[in-house]
């Protein structure tokens, strides 16, 4: 006699995998109104219903998926090639990205310094000189918006999304926040803004934007960045990613490992492969199509206070070194930020990697190019001192020469004048 009779209840959730067992049941019986003769070889094929056929599918896709490293299993062919296309043009040879996502209390604060009033007509005016100087579009693939600029127009009411997709600049987004220090973590920091990230994203992307920028700030300390900071900060950049791709956004990556400091260039290079290799695990962990992404990243310099002098081309191979050590050769391209380096040092920085890169080819397998937004706009900047108002063309011109040493570095052509990107030994002063 069994312990438990069975009681008869309603099934109000089937399983797939009971209503495929199901269909398969009901197909073989209906064999005979589902079958149709091949005249040319007498063959019976049996049809199966086009619901079954997709939800097979869909398992298949479904497991896929649930495993990790799954490559974007979940991304449609369309997508995918969507995501390619938006990454190739962004890595197109000799082109660089303009940073232009400084919140309206940033470019404040630079507006202030030199005598600028920070209001909104201001931003506008000074955004639509980086975008629409005759003969941007030469130098650049792609610019970076701050969400406000999304919605402004130019003089002639274009909203700029449209103004830079029509010279062929890729519109992008800063989609993040603001920094939050962890409690307890001795400075240790992440980057706010996950949780209505998608909603953004759908929304940027309606407004015409192709890819996003996530800056997640790290500091090499005695005793940091500490193994939580990268833990944290990396996974959220790897579901930033995720994220990105599935609202048809290309996602660019950012670990920013800041200057300030007194290390030397090797520790550099240990830190940087850390947090890079920390990185890539987790974007391939969660599932990210890595074909679909770019990776925006310091240059690895020794810190500002550093007591050693190192070459521009110690520099250079020392950011070489660390990319071979650990990027995946399925990401397109690396785009370095100034992070407060100054246009000459940035330039023959960059200039040297691409050189070395042109005499060995598989020195680095990946486009290398500029992010750049201090390194150009510091010196416009300069030129509003002690000036009624902005004076637009002439900053125009600046940033267009600009631009153009830029460019040629991107592809190992600038000639940097003697010291130009080396390191000089900072003396600490006694008393």
């Amino acid at each position: 006699m069994a312990l438990f009779a069975p009681v008869a209840k309603p099934c109000l959730h089937v399983p797939i995998s009971s209503a495929l067992a199901a269909s398969k049941v009901a197909s073989k019986s209906a064999q005979g109104a589902h079958k149709a003769q091949d005249g040319s070889a007498g063959m019976v094929k049996l049809l199966v219903p086009a619901s079954v056929v997709g939800l097979r599918r869909s398992r298949r896709v479904a497991r896929r998926a649930s495993r990790s490293c799954h490559g974007g299993a979940h991304l449609s062919t369309e997508r995918k090639a969507e995501l390619e296309a938006i990454c190739k043009a962004i890595a197109s040879p000799g082109k660089g990205i303009t940073a232009t996502d400084e919140g309206p209390g940033t470019i404040g604060m630079r507006f202030e310094k030199v005598g600028v009033e920070n209001t909104e007509e201001n931003r506008r005016i000074y955004r639509q000189m980086l975008y629409e100087t005759p003969g941007v579009n030469k130098h650049l693939s792609a610019a970076i918006l701050d969400p406000e600029t999304i919605y402004q127009k130019n003089d002639k009411g274009v909203l700029f999304p449209e103004v830079l997709t029509s010279l062929g600049i890729v519109p992008g987004v800063k989609p993040h926040l603001k920094v939050y220090e962890l409690p307890g973590t001795n400075g240790d920091t992440v980057m706010q803004g996950l949780d209505s990230l998608a909603a953004r994203c759908k929304e940027y992307k309606a407004a015409g934007c192709q890819f996003a920028k996530w800056r997640s700030p790290l500091a090499i300390t005695a005793s940091g960045p500490s193994d939580l900071a990268i833990e944290a900060n990396m996974h959220d950049l790897a579901r930033y990613a995720l994220i990105c791709q599935d609202e048809g956004l290309v996602p660019i990556v950012e670990p920013d490992i800041v200057m300030k400091g007194d290390h030397t260039l090797e520790t550099a290079i240990a830190v940087n492969v850390k947090v890079q290799s920390t990185l890539y695990k987790a974007m391939l962990e969660h599932g990210v199509y890595m074909e679909g992404t770019i990776l925006k990243t310091n240059l690895v310099n020794p810190g500002l206070a550093c007591p050693r002098s190192y070459s521009v081309e110690e520099i250079a191979e020392a950011n070489l070194v660390t990319l071979r050590r650990v990027m995946p050769v399925a990401i397109p391209g690396v785009n370095f930020l100034s992070g407060g380096q100054c246009l000459e040092d940035a330039a023959a920085r960059l200039n040297a990697m691409n050189k070395m890169k042109k005499a060995n080819p598989l020195a680095a397998p990946w486009n290398l190019s500029f992010s750049w937004s201090w390194a150009l706009q510091a010196p416009l900047f300069e030129l509003c001192k002690d000036k009624a108002a902005m004076p637009i063309e002439e900053m125009g011109a600046l940033y267009l020469k600009e631009l153009g040493i830029a460019s040629a570095a991107a592809l190992g052509e600038h000639i940097p004048k003697d010291g130009e990107g080396s390191h000089s030994a900072k003396v600490l002063e006694t008393a």
